[in-house]
């Protein structure tokens, strides 16, 4: 047995709202080195439900595609449809830390917003043959949701941007690790144009032994001998199924975070135009709602991600 586990995110360039991490852990009833065949295998099958979240939602093209294969996914792995934000933080282990400004208009949201139950039902039951024609299974989804609050608290303790997603996603990464022994294998996006990764993930496994098999502009991969495990961080990771479940799983939930950001703004200034949060538009929003964050005593620091 393979355990399986694929990264990445969603908001990592914006000034507003939240940066979201995912990853997504897999058991695999294949040797290591058939691990990537049999996803591909799959994610061939299921190209039109799960894939690079950049592919699946598009601006203007609504939310419904890719809240199905988010919620297909939620579904398979924790064995339940969310149907309110409350319920998806939970299935996805979304921890209630310090609550966002937007935070009771993400408790008013309902899910599926776009697609319908059914429609997600029915993506579960497109992708259980075909993973379990290549004895694959989805086990967890997971997220993390770095508010601009926690963000900039983090760059005041001298972390970059990057320090800050790597150490994020590795951290998310190894809570998913299991201790019963077997192969590991961790696949996530390139950050960036980090190159070298190995001191963060001794951080990230208590470990001094890394081995770094390989720093090249595409790939970078390690082994941590102490729990079998090889991390891969590869240019358009994407393009294998756990780390594309996890960019789909990612990108939705930013999504709702901005649906319930605009809201909540909106209700304070009506016509106040929504954003995606974005640098250049970012900046048209912070013009344009200045008067009523400051009329509500919000502190920028709490709504603004500095870079």
């Amino acid at each position: 047995m393979t355990f399986a586990i694929g990264t990445d995110e969603a908001g990592y360039g914006p000034n507003l709202g939240p940066l979201v991490v995912a990853a997504t852990a897999w058991d695999a009833a294949v040797e290591p080195a058939g691990l990537e065949a049999a996803f591909a295998r799959a994610g061939a099958g299921l190209a039109e439900l799960w894939g690079d979240s950049k592919r699946i939602f598009r601006g203007g093209a609504g939310l419904a595609a890719l809240e199905r294969g988010a919620l297909s996914a939620v579904q398979l792995a924790a064995g339940t449809m969310p149907a309110t934000w409350s319920a998806l933080a939970l299935a996805l282990g979304i921890e209630a830390g310090s609550p966002p400004v937007h935070d009771s208009a993400l408790a008013a949201l309902g899910l599926p917003r776009e697609a319908s139950c059914d429609q997600c039902l029915a993506g579960v039951d497109q992708a259980e043959p075909w993973l379990a024609e290549q004895r694959l299974a989805l086990r967890r989804v997971r997220c993390r949701v770095v508010e601009p609050r926690e963000f900039n608290a983090l760059l005041a303790q001298g972390l970059n941007k990057s320090d800050i997603l790597s150490r994020i996603t590795l951290e998310l990464a190894t809570s998913l690790v299991p201790n019963d022994g077997g192969e590991i294998v961790v696949w996530c996006d390139r950050h960036g144009g980090r190159m070298r990764y190995a001191p963060l993930v001794s951080r990230s496994f208590a470990t001094p032994l890394v081995r770094v098999i390989e720093e090249t502009p595409v790939r970078s991969a390690y082994h941590v001998p102490e729990r079998s495990c090889r991390i891969e961080f590869h240019v358009k990771g994407e393009s294998r199924l756990p780390v594309a479940v996890a960019s789909m799983a990612a990108k939705y939930v930013r999504e709702l975070a901005m649906h319930a950001f605009n809201a909540h703004w909106a209700s304070k200034q009506p016509g106040l135009r929504p954003t995606a949060g974005y640098p250049v538009d970012a900046g048209r929003w912070r013009t344009a709602a200045a008067a009523v964050v400051d009329r509500e005593g919000v502190a920028w620091d709490d709504l603004w991600r500095r870079a």
